[in-house]
């Protein structure tokens, strides 16, 4: 049976609103994910929170009453609270009805296998949650097999990439590495480094992409760096014809994805 919280000083409210801060998602090796819709996702994905928080209103909806009883089965533990705790948990001043604790689930790149998917998205020094949130929606939607992070990149377990990602991040493979480390395990096999840059005239269509293809963005400002560049097998510009000289990371991410997919499907 589900217990009820409505204190503030709540031990485990506390525990829980302090995963909103990174050094104790670190600790913890725990996230929050809000929203019933997001949930269900992640329970579609195989996996289930180790806490869920519902506001008293949904107690009697059939998804919530599932997954309660899922986490419950589980050894979790389902708990019935109301908006001003969900307020406190999420930091919204409109939170969602549902959130769930979950265990951060990053791999290390040697558990990786490259052969699982034929396109898998790097992105180097990604700053913006928005951005990346919305790189995991696109490896989704393009049946990425996951997103390898390289180098000082946002949290994919921040509260805000975990809701731009809208379900997203359940459904991809996450791996972290320094540049060094990627570009060795790379190396070890099959697999064609795309980079996306300004310093070249090679439009975006003209190559002929080869599976497992792994599409590197760079950092929203900076790019990639030159040293990184040249080690792509491919370095590929998407073209500007009005003012800007660049897309948004995570639109550029799109187009790539779309194009490599787009030229199997036409084959």
């Amino acid at each position: 049976m589900p217990r009820r919280i409505t204190a503030f000083s709540n031990t485990l409210v506390k525990r829980v609103r302090s995963l909103r801060d990174k050094k104790h998602r670190r600790e913890e090796g725990l996230f929050l994910a809000e929203g019933l819709r997001i949930l269900a996702e992640a329970e579609e994905a195989g996996r289930l929170p180790h806490f869920i928080f519902y506001a008293a209103e949904s107690a009697g909806h059939p998804l919530v009453q599932r997954l309660s009883a899922a986490v419950e089965a589980q050894g979790g533990e389902a708990i019935e609270t109301d908006r001003d705790i969900l307020h406190k948990l999420s930091g919204k001043d409109n939170p969602q009805t549902v959130i769930g604790v979950y265990p951060e689930f990053a791999q290390r790149l040697d558990a990786i296998d490259r052969n699982a998917a034929d396109i898998w998205i790097v992105a180097q020094s990604l700053r913006d949650p928005g951005n990346l949130g919305t790189i995991l929606r696109t490896g989704d939607a393009v049946g990425a097999g996951g997103v390898i992070l390289v180098d000082d990149c946002v949290d994919p377990f921040s509260v805000e990439a975990v809701r731009a990602s809208m379900g997203a991040l359940f459904t991809q493979r996450i791996a972290q590495a320094r540049w060094p480390e990627f570009i060795a395990w790379l190396r070890a096999g099959p697999g064609q480094l795309i980079g996306t840059s300004l310093n070249t005239s090679f439009d975006y269509q003209e190559p002929r992409y080869a599976p497992p293809a792994f599409i590197l963005v760079g950092n929203e400002q900076a790019g990639l760096p030159a040293d990184y560049e040249t080690q792509c097998d491919i370095l590929v510009k998407i073209p500007m014809l009005g003012k800007a000289d660049s897309l948004n990371a995570a639109v550029a991410t799109a187009v790539m994805a779309y194009e490599v997919r787009n030229q199997w499907r036409r084959r």
